[in-house]
């Protein structure tokens, strides 16, 4: 099914005009608007029958605009009774300025459920050349004209023969071809020749330096050689191009967050197709969304697996190429690939993503050996990060999102931290942005302050930032999350030696891996895991305070984690189904956190975004795989059917919109998200066209795990509870 996806979708771009002579109606923008398609130059005039001498209207021919004067026309009385789908000639501009001044009665660029125009706009159909009027209807429909009318306008098309098919699309239909033609490659990123004039630049950058710069680890003398080359090729970009040292410390880090830069990458050697020679290029990685540039940690296991299944196996390769390449010169997979990450990982991923690579390119030359390269530097990994100091606390022996770092996180909002500094500032008699540097320089020490960032850096670590499960105290937390994925890697790394590599594996350094040990290694951290982290009268899994030698009370749906790696037992399962499933599910699917572990919010307490009610992507797709792994279908098919609902009912009724997060309690707009960041993907004009990496890939992860009888109630919007009542009175 994959490869048939990659085929069609390929077939799509290179081909828009069969031999019959009628287009692709679902081919991607770029062939659907480009020059082939463009019939004013007479390369469509296939596609419109002309009229017979006998039914030619003089009476017409003196209101016909002129982009219609070159058009043949056709026999008007078979447009109505055609049996084809309608096409509709359309003056993109024209018919842009009306639908807008019609229908978008808020003035946002776009038509949602909540502009209140009359929701209808006639076009002209193709086969009468625009004298017969037919009714566009609905919120849908109408905003759908909206983005290709956009998107016609970016492509500089002046008028446009326009297929029915694609406004009245199946919106599920319509949401996957999106995010497998258009919305992957709109993500895509590489650090090379072709995008240096984008990715280099750091919007987050608030120092004086603002020069874009990329730093190359100390052994990658042709990438740098490479940049130097390729910078003094664009002397208007300023761009600077340094070693990293070779030693990398939290000192170093901060002596250069005033002029922060972008890490290197993998790069492939390749031959220039224009010049012959040989050069190198980045290999590819997806972005979680449009204003990002950097290869983000977990997001990207998250986007890989909805890669996987819309067959671009080759982004998904890319990513874990990257990945392997970060542990190999910066130490661990970064929080992202820019300097002030430097000493930040995210929730551990590697071993299930190389599993999953392998299993899709397993007949291609070199996929063992590149399985083999992701277990060694997972084992670096987990050994040289996750279970040392200062992350692996030694009396529990459970491990903790703890990064190192000196100083004020540089990569935030200006204004983020000017409510907790300003006091400080006052107390020191200095500006803020005087108390900042001398802070930062260790000239006024404030140790409660260096707590606070000590917990700061590792809620960003554990990718859940912010919460107030962790706020203040997440260095002192093990973690249900951070020690299933632990587990997981020692479960994955113990059968893959023993399976794989004949239960011998030599690291780079000469040491020698067996089964055995990563098998002891998995036995003792689902005790410590039971002893610690599970609750038996609660039936879920907490994090446990290492500092106040408690569990803490908070209670997360990053529970569910342990099912994912498979760390609980039957009977644990089972109760996380009967006893915490029922507190985290809501309309929309699974929420982060309950709403009594939050507690109340106001003016002093706001709503952080990975609490109550929101619902976040990665929680949902564990909780999935981990009810299915366990024999739980039905419940992990409610709830796929709940979150793939909410994000179809959005897209329908708000112009197309994916974000990067939803309130899962809210039937009607769950885009709309009141937390501290906003929400991602949500401000566009016209039309959408990157969503969001890891809903993009719930979605099309997602539609694998539900029936096609679920899939076409989606299809119909047909909200969970009629659709769930529905089947048990079938039954």
């Amino acid at each position: 099914m994959a490869s048939k996806s990659v085929s069609a979708a390929a077939g799509s771009r290179q081909s828009s005009v069969s031999s019959t002579g009628s287009i692709d109606p679902f081919s991607v923008a770029q062939v659907y608007y480009g020059p082939e398609t463009d019939f004013t130059t007479h390369k469509m005039s296939n596609l419109i029958r002309t009229r017979t001498l006998s039914t030619v209207q003089t009476r017409s021919s003196n209101n016909t605009p002129d982009y219609l004067k070159s058009v043949p026309r056709r026999r008007a009385s078979q447009d109505a009774e055609s049996l084809t789908p309608r096409k509709f000639l359309v003056d993109v501009n024209l018919t842009l300025q009306a639908l807008l001044e019609s229908e978008d009665t808020d003035g946002n660029m776009q038509i949602t459920i909540e502009d209140l125009g009359p929701k209808v706009l006639q076009l002209g159909t193709a086969n009468s050349n625009g004298f017969n009027k037919f009714d566009i209807r609905g919120t849908y429909m109408l905003s759908n004209l909206l983005q290709e009318l956009t998107l016609a306008k970016e492509y500089g098309r002046k008028s446009i023969i326009l297929d029915e098919q694609r406004l009245n699309e199946n919106p599920v239909s319509r949401l996957s071809r999106l995010i497998r033609t258009q919305f992957w490659d709109s993500l895509t990123r590489r650090i090379d020749a072709s995008l240096l004039e984008i990715i280099a630049v750091d919007p987050k950058n608030r120092s004086k330096d603002q020069s874009p710069r990329i730093y190359v680890p100390p052994t990658e003398k042709e990438q740098y050689e490479y940049y130097v080359k390729e910078a003094s090729k664009r002397p208007h970009l300023n761009l600077q191009v340094e070693y990293l040292p070779a030693t990398i410390t939290a000192e170093w880090v901060k002596s250069v967050n005033e002029k922060a830069g972008l890490l290197a990458l993998a790069m492939d050697h390749v031959v220039d197709e224009f010049t012959g020679q040989s050069t190198l290029r980045g290999k590819p990685f997806v972005v979680p969304g449009g204003r990002f540039n950097e290869l983000y940690g977990w997001d990207s296991y998250m986007i890989a697996l909805g890669l996987l299944v819309d067959g671009r196996v080759d982004l998904a390769k890319g990513i874990l190429e990257n990945f392997i390449f970060e542990i190999n010169n910066y130490g661990k997979i970064l929080n992202a690939n820019r300097s002030y990450y430097l000493c930040r990982s995210q929730p551990p991923f590697l071993t299930d993503l190389a599993l999953k690579v392998y299993e899709k390119t397993i007949f291609e030359p070199g996929a063992l050996e590149l399985l083999k390269e992701s277990f060694k530097a997972a084992i670096v990994e987990y050994k040289q990060v996750w279970t040392s100091p200062p992350r692996l606390d030694q009396e529990s022996g459970l491990s903790c999102y703890h990064p190192d770092g000196i100083g004020i996180p540089p990569e935030t909002e200006a204004s983020h931290f000017e409510h907790l500094l300003m006091p400080y500032a006052e107390k020191h008699k200095l500006s803020l942005e005087d108390f900042q540097r001398q802070y930062n320089d260790g000239i006024v020490k404030e140790p409660a302050l260096d707590e606070y960032f000590v917990h700061d850096r590792a809620v960003r670590e554990s990718g859940h930032d912010t919460t107030y499960r962790l706020e203040k105290r997440c260095a002192n937390l093990a973690t249900i999350d951070l020690n299933s994925l632990l587990y997981k890697y020692e479960v994955d790394i113990a059968h893959t030696i023993r399976t794989m590599f004949g239960d011998k594996l030599v690291l780079h350094d000469g040491s020698v891996e067996t089964s055995a040990s990563w098998d002891r290694r998995a036995r003792r951290r689902k005790n410590l895991i039971d002893q610690y982290l599970w609750d038996e009268e609660k039936g879920m899994y907490f994090d446990y305070d290492i500092v106040q030698k408690k569990k803490s009370d908070y209670e997360s749906a990053t529970t569910f984690w342990a099912m994912w790696a498979g760390c609980a037992s039957p009977k644990q399962a089972a109760r996380l189904v009967s006893d915490a499933l029922p507190k985290f599910e809501e309309f929309g699917g699974l929420v982060s956190g309950t709403e009594r572990s939050r507690g109340v919010i106001g003016l002093d307490r706001p709503n952080r975004q990975w609490d109550y009610p929101y619902g976040w992507a990665p929680q949902q797709i564990l909780a999935w795989v981990g009810l299915i792994r366990y024999g739980y279908e039905e419940d992990a098919e409610r709830l796929v059917y709940r979150w793939l609902y909410m994000i179809t009912k959005a897209f329908v009724d708000y112009n197309g919109i994916v974000v990067e997060k939803y309130d899962v309690t809210r039937p009607v707009d769950p885009h709309r998200v009141d937390a501290e960041y906003g929400n991602q993907g949500s401000d566009f004009k016209g039309v959408a066209k990157e969503g969001f990496g890891w809903v993009n890939a719930s979605y099309t992860f997602g539609l694998t795990l539900i029936t096609s009888h679920a899939r076409r109630a989606l299809g119909a919007c047909t909200p969970p509870g009629l659709f769930y009542a529905s089947q048990y009175s079938y039954v």
